[in-house]
């Protein structure tokens, strides 16, 4: 039987360049990330064989890495990467990543972007 993992990451609060105003290019922005990402959790990932189960800290510290140190035009293109990073491993079945960029409309909380990934299964049609 092979169980189905969801890993969530939550609120990942970072900074980053994000916008193509003259302002935006030149201050970090807070920015908010939330991810989702499947896997199948096999037996030996059921019982706690570290080999066979997907490391969310390393997926973190690769997310952290990029976004800090990056700069992006689009809220589209953080969000494609991010997603990029998620589904890496060859393990993930399903991810979505959220990006939130607060107060980027004056009378908003927020404004964000989701973006979602399926692996196909591939059959010999």
């Amino acid at each position: 039987m092979i169980h189905n993992a969801i890993i969530n990451i939550t609120n990942l609060r970072l900074r980053t360049y994000i916008g193509f105003n003259e302002e935006e290019k030149q201050k970090q922005q807070d920015i908010i990330i939330n991810a989702e990402i499947h896997y199948p959790a096999n037996n030996l990932c059921l019982r706690d064989d570290v080999e066979n189960a997907l490391n969310y800290k390393v997926i973190c510290k690769n997310i952290i890495r990029h976004v800090e140190s990056g700069r992006f035009l689009l809220l589209e293109k953080l969000t494609s990467d991010v997603l990029g990073l998620c589904v890496d491993n060859p393990q993930v079945s399903f991810a979505k990543v959220t990006i939130d960029k607060p107060h980027a409309l004056r009378f908003a909380d927020s404004v964000s972007l989701t973006l979602s990934y399926t692996k196909e299964n591939l059959k010999g049609d």
